[in-house]
């Protein structure tokens, strides 16, 4: 399938921004989450399992068919109710799934919760590492150059509005909160973004980003509250340094900078680069099995739902 895109007649919203806002948000990987583990595609199967209010799901599956993610189709028994199906664009979100359940499984202790990956040609259970497509190199952040443009982060923050969204309960397979501290909002992923570029000081924060003390002090707070980021000094010396769970955030950023520009191929430059020092390429993110070495495609791995009687127990 493929995704055509979307002309609303406004001003383009910067990519990165579309997509954070787009793909920032529990219900949303929920809702992908069950469509590649479960192969959901029905309106009732999501308000099933998931328990959102029906008009809550209602706007996000609507904002995932303008986005290109899902076409609806209508079902072949009955013309008036339809189908969600992930288009090519949507399949693409994968790799940003398992990047989101591969820290999960890590560093929460709601991660036991989450379908086990299975990389079917070898076997081996669990999350893979990031690699570089170019080089074939496994990368973490200290392998990378982060490079911004002047206006890069001011049009990322400012660029249109986001909708408000209507609070959902959280189910037991859907409590994405620790995640959500930095991707949830704006100015938590961009401090978080900043973080793993390298920044340390409050005063290139604030300067990086033109963001009142006030509320840049109350995003550093929550960011160290979650421990994603360790506070260390006082006055002008203070540091936010990344915790090893900060740091792990790393893959989940490298994928939705790579589906934002598959998202929005005719958009202008977003300012916005992640450089491989190894190879001196612009990273492009692909996912290696840890059991064998391989380089995983979707194709390639299958999600392992826990059994109902185990999240019946953990409930």
């Amino acid at each position: 399938m493929t995704n055509e895109p979307i002309d609303s007649g406004q001003p383009a919203q910067h990519p990165v921004t579309a997509t954070f806002d787009l793909l920032g948000d529990r219900l949303t990987l929920t809702i992908l989450r069950h469509a590649f583990v479960n192969h959901t595609r029905r309106f009732n199967q999501w308000i099933e399992r998931t328990g959102a209010p029906p008009a809550v799901l209602t706007a996000r599956l609507a904002a995932l068919v303008d986005a290109g993610v899902f076409v609806r189709t209508p079902q072949a028994a009955a013309p008036d109710r339809f189908d969600y199906l992930l288009t090519d664009l949507g399949m693409a979100t994968w790799e940003i799934l398992v990047s989101v359940w591969s820290w999960q499984r890590e560093w929460t202790a709601e991660g036991a919760l989450h379908p086990d990956l299975v990389h079917d040609a070898c076997g081996h259970r669990g999350p893979p590492v990031l690699m570089c497509r170019g080089c074939g190199r496994t990368v973490t952040p200290r392998d990378t150059d982060v490079d911004l443009g002047d206006d890069a982060l001011w049009r990322f923050a400012s660029s249109g509005r986001r909708r408000a969204r209507a609070p959902v309960a959280a189910r037991t397979d859907m409590r994405f909160d620790e995640v959500m501290e930095a991707i949830g909002d704006r100015w938590s992923a961009t401090v978080t973004g900043l973080a793993l570029a390298g920044v340390r000081k409050f005063s290139a924060f604030r300067t990086a980003m033109n963001m009142s003390p006030t509320t840049l002090t109350e995003r550093l707070s929550r960011l160290c509250d979650a421990q994603i980021l360790r506070r260390s000094g006082d006055g002008a010396g203070r540091e936010y340094r990344l915790t090893p769970r900060g740091r792990a955030l790393f893959a989940i950023y490298a994928f939705l900078l790579s589906w934002s520009a598959l998202a929005h191929p005719g958009a202008p430059e977003p300012g916005l680069r992640i450089r491989h020092r190894e190879c001196g390429a612009d990273l492009a993110p692909a996912l290696r099995c840890r059991g064998c070495d391989a380089r995983l495609e979707r194709a390639d791995v299958r999600f392992e739902p826990v059994p109902q009687a185990v999240l019946d127990r953990l409930a």
